[in-house]
């Protein structure tokens, strides 16, 4: 049997991260078993359904690297594959039931009768799960046809099932008391079930339902931010699965050979925002100096920063010290421009510092008698010698060193930023924060 999955979105807004999970978990359990992974659309609420909202969810899937066998623009032998153009299909299928006596007209609207029995079905991930339609208070019959002959979700979803030979479908757990009027469905209309795995929901971190105005919640924001496709992906496998090992960082190739829905965890998942950035710091980490400079430099031309010759050494500074790459132009903006910006809370904790001013002084000085290109290991030489001459340590010197460089107190390290910078830039920053700390106030 060739397994055959499924993502059934409705294009009524951007694509969801808890939507993105659920593609991921059927694309996942596709390519780990050989199979097919169909993307159909549902699209049948012609009052909320947008076009952009149907590219959203296209482009989305696409970022993320999520293929489809079967579907819009892939083609298939089951389409068409956006349920707006499959009421010739539906209407077979209900005259089926009608055929049965398993639907009655209420009020110029059509209801399916429920057999009135206990239905039990064996999920994947919730274990069994028992409805009792036996009490009709509890368990009406329920629509499958309006009144105005459009048919509901649960009808179109379970035929589409059926002619698409789907064998697992794989949904969010708020989905799981559907599947036993999807069973009794089923059986009316004499096909074979697909077996069902529903996936824990997706919490914010204070233990609330994620919606659509939550952070992290639109994938297209994931792009805009720097956030990589496959760190998307990994973050997002982990919401509610374990590879039952303490490893945590994979790649596609990687979640493909580990993933089984003996690893989908019954309890909701909590969305972490930090969680999401340090998975992708990890992928930018194994990126080589080549891409990491290639996809950095997009968002610092996007920032309007001027891009010099030296940019791949410049990104490559900062490389393991950003978890985004919208973060890289912040970090390096004081590298490729030829003034800087002073924090004045590091300007005052140098001032604390009563040589800091003189020390600086001779220092860009002793920078000035430097060869151009100025070397790291002669600059730190120079001012181990100033150091010492004043009769300090060289660590006395580091902090105002840096914060007279970047006007900052943290980035990349001290001789990378005179290698990049050069001697002459260097002499005037440090020139300029010791006369800052020696003008009168």
């Amino acid at each position: 049997m060739t397994v055959r999955t499924r993502f059934a979105p409705s294009p009524t807004g951007y694509l969801h991260v808890g939507g993105a999970r659920t593609a991921l978990f059927n694309w996942l359990f596709a390519r780990a078993h050989g199979g097919v992974f169909i993307l159909r659309v549902e699209d049948t609420d012609e009052a909320r359904n947008t076009e952009e909202a149907r590219q959203a969810i296209f482009d989305g899937m696409g970022w993320l690297g999520l293929d489809w066998d079967e579907g819009p623009g892939a083609g298939g032998d089951c389409g068409p594959y956006f349920q707006s153009e499959r009421k010739s299909i539906y209407d077979t299928w209900f005259a089926k039931l009608q055929a049965a006596g398993r639907v009655y007209e209420d009020g110029g609207a059509w209801r399916f009768r429920f057999e009135r029995k206990p239905v039990t079905m064996r999920d994947l991930v919730c274990g069994e799960v028992t409805i009792d339609y036996r009490d009709e208070s509890n368990t009406p019959d329920m629509v499958v046809r309006r009144s105005d002959g459009s048919y509901v979700f649960h009808f179109v979803n379970v035929v589409d099932d059926l002619e698409m030979g789907i064998t697992h479908v794989i949904r969010g757990e708020d989905h799981l008391m559907n599947t036993p009027k999807h069973l009794q469905l089923i059986e009316a209309l004499g096909g074979t079930a697909p077996q069902y795995g529903h996936i824990p929901l997706i919490l914010n971190p204070d233990g609330s339902k994620m919606s659509k105005r939550d952070v992290g919640a639109a994938v297209g924001d994931y792009p805009r931010q720097g956030f990589l496709p496959a760190a998307v992906v990994n973050f997002i496998a982990l919401l509610g699965w374990s590879s039952k090992t303490d490893e945590e960082i994979f790649d596609m190739a990687g979640l493909v050979e580990r993933f089984s829905l003996e690893g989908v965890n019954r309890a909701p998942a909590r969305f972490d925002a930090e969680k999401c950035k340090w998975v992708n710091q990890q992928h930018l980490a194994k990126l080589d100096a080549a891409e990491f400079a290639a996809k950095a430099e997009v968002f610092v031309r996007e920032a309007g920063l001027p891009v010099p010759e030296n940019f791949a050494a410049v990104a490559a500074a900062v490389k393991e010290k950003v978890r985004l790459l919208g973060e890289v132009p912040a970090a390096v903006d004081f590298l490729l421009t030829d003034t800087v910006e002073y924090d004045p809370e590091v300007v005052a904790k140098v001032a604390g510092n009563s040589t800091a001013a003189g020390l600086l002084a001779t220092l860009a000085d002793a920078l000035r008698e430097q060869a151009e290109p100025v070397d790291a290991e002669a600059a730190k030489d120079a001012l181990k010698a100033v150091a010492a001459a004043a009769g300090v340590k060289p660590g006395a010197l580091m902090f105002p060193l840096r914060a007279a460089l970047s006007g900052r107190a943290h980035g990349p390290d001290l001789g990378e930023m005179i290698v990049l910078l050069g001697k002459d830039r260097c002499a005037a920053r440090i020139q300029c924060l010791s006369e800052k700390l020696t003008a009168p106030a």
